[in-house]
């Protein structure tokens, strides 16, 4: 865990601050905070782990690798300065590509979306009460596709306000480079529409925020695409403007129009999603970028964590005045 200073789309110095260390066993690669109230304080992990099966002939057989996962769940204090990080539970899993919390309760529980390397989409509902420890139990699960991979996930709650009576979507996305729109209803996951959208893997899929019917993909092909999920068959757009694999892509959830993508070429891109062509900035990083997240409540503060580059946190306040 550490802490960091933002610096402004530059080369301004960071300040980290180490506060605890954690060994995950496995390579932790997605980490999510609990975004509702009452829940803030809770971070799940997942982690991914290849392992060559052993080759008990002596013969060198072409086989899978095979890939483990496991989920951790901790509870953050900050009046333990020691270590404020405390595991509560530890779940084994296939490897886990993508994690991320709805942003609202869904019937009184918060519910946490994960990815794996089975191809399938786990909804876990988090229980628990003041008596007894918080716990994730599995609530359904959704298979997108037989011998391949889950990549990633969005929730259509993204943004700072829903409607009522707008219903609850995922979007997923898949290593053979398609993606998946599913409905999230009181008997679990139910799947909508799946359809062809890349060459390769299909890094990262994600919602507009402010019109959910819209949802963006990246791929290994280098391409960014927007779709519309009422009529999935072709693109609304397709830009190369990236020059590798486009494996992130966060729109804000403060400021409607505003689109972050990130890629292997070592840039961040912001998008006026109302004109696609050409984006409005270009933040360059060192390594790819691999996560983006926009800051919960500081709205022009954005997190990129980069390949071989650590984290660079970018303030976006003044190319974004531009829009």
């Amino acid at each position: 865990m550490v802490t960091a200073a933002p610096r402004d789309c530059g080369a301004m110095g960071s300040r980290l601050r180490l506060l605890q260390a954690v060994d995950t066993e496995y390579t932790a690669d997605s980490v999510e905070w609990c975004p509702l109230d009452g829940c803030r304080h809770l971070l799940a992990c997942g982690t991914y782990q290849l392992q060559k099966p052993e080759d008990k002939s002596g013969l060198d057989m072409d086989e899978p690798q095979v890939r483990l996962g496991r989920l951790y769940l901790y509870s953050f204090s900050e009046d333990s300065s020691a270590c404020p990080l405390v595991e509560i539970q530890r779940r084994d899993t296939s490897a886990i590509l993508d994690m991320k919390w709805c942003h609202i309760p869904v019937a009184g529980h918060a519910l946490l979306g994960a990815a794996d390397a089975g191809g399938s989409i786990e909804l876990l509902r988090l229980v628990g009460s003041e008596w007894n420890a918080p716990t994730l139990l599995l609530s359904s699960c959704c298979v997108l596709e037989e011998h391949c991979l889950a990549l990633s996930l969005d929730w259509s709650t993204g943004g700072t306000s829903r409607d009522s009576d707008q219903s609850l979507k995922i979007v997923s996305s898949d290593s053979k480079g398609q993606l998946h729109l599913l409905q999230v209803e009181d008997a679990g996951l139910r799947a909508a529409a799946t359809w062809q959208a890349h060459r390769f893997e299909a890094w990262v899929a994600a919602f507009n925020y402010w019109q959910t019917e819209i949802v963006y993909s990246g791929g290994d092909d280098g391409l960014l695409k927007g779709w519309d999920t009422r009529t999935p068959g072709s693109p609304v757009f397709s830009s190369e403007r990236h020059s590798m694999g486009v494996c992130s892509i966060r729109n804000s959830p403060h400021q409607e129009g505003v689109l972050a993508t990130g890629s292997y070429d070592e840039h961040v891109l912001l998008w006026d999603t109302r004109n696609m062509e050409q984006p409005f900035a270009d933040l360059p990083t060192q390594g790819g970028v691999w996560r983006l997240r926009w800051h919960p409540r500081q709205q022009h503060l954005l997190l990129a964590a980069c390949m071989h580059g650590g984290f660079t946190i970018f303030n976006c306040q003044k190319a974004v005045a531009q829009l």
